[in-house]
């Protein structure tokens, strides 16, 4: 195999890692649909059902979004089956990973609606800020938090997230409003917006989001989650700064 071919196959190896990591976080995030960690998801479906003699939209959401979920578990299976020929498909498997990355952000956005609609939001809104606006804002919150002045960087990034979900900085954001939530050691509700990071398609914060997690579940004493969430860091995302830390920190929660 040329270079370029072993080169091409290790980065489509090293992205579909990445894009397997989004996935599981999405299935857990299905799987346990939550608003407020209170909420689970066959409650949810047991409202919308319930809602739907009234709402016709509503009905209408819920059969979009469970088609969108089943299209892209066939997706995810196919695509795993293909990865095993990776030397010879690289090219059409880098194609795929983009279609699965589109769907991700289907279902990513479906999540959102059935959210907002269950807690009364509307389902669409006009951005409220342009780029430079957005890009100032998010600096005026991050410097609260390093000043940890909590309350008015939390205001400021929920502001962010809940404006544009499609900025480029609105993942970060996502990620610095879940660490205001740890910093304070408020860990139940920084596991639950550390793992929104993983529904902004493309982001690079997710290896720091899923070190988090491991780190707030170690925190509140639910050690076998902590490992859980470790091990799934490492089988993740090997390439990140973080993997040692990672690896030395299953590696005491295994000793204790």
């Amino acid at each position: 195999m040329c270079y370029s071919a072993f080169g091409q196959n290790k980065d489509v190896g090293r992205e579909l890692k990445r894009l397997n990591a989004k996935i599981d976080r999405v299935r857990v995030m299905v799987d346990s649909l939550e608003l407020d960690n209170q909420i689970l998801l066959p409650e949810l479906m047991s409202a919308f059902r319930q809602a739907v003699k009234s709402k016709a939209q509503q009905d209408s959401i819920t059969l979009v979004v469970l088609k969108r979920l089943n299209t892209l578990s066939n997706k995810i299976v196919n695509l795993e089956n293909q990865s095993r020929y990776m030397d010879s498909t690289a090219l059409e498997i880098f194609n795929k990973l983009v279609l699965v990355e589109n769907k991700i952000i289907t279902l990513t956005n479906s999540y959102n609606e059935m959210a907002r609609l269950k807690s009364g939001e509307p389902i669409s809104s006009e951005p409220q800020f342009n780029n430079a606006q957005y890009k100032e804002t998010y600096m005026k919150s991050l410097g609260h938090f390093q000043n940890q002045n909590f309350k008015n960087a939390i205001s400021g990034f929920k502001e962010l997230v809940k404006a544009d979900a499609t900025n480029d900085l609105a993942d970060n954001s996502q990620y610095w409003l879940a660490e205001c939530f740890y910093s304070q050691k408020d860990f139940k509700r920084a596991i639950a917006e550390f793992e929104k990071v993983f529904t902004y398609p493309g982001t690079d914060k997710d290896d720091d989001a899923q070190l988090k997690i491991g780190l707030a579940y170690q925190s509140i004493g639910n050690i076998d989650k902590a490992r859980e969430e470790f091990q799934r860091f490492i089988d993740y995302f090997p390439g990140s700064e973080y993997y040692p830390k990672a690896k030395e920190a299953i590696k005491q929660l295994s000793i204790n």
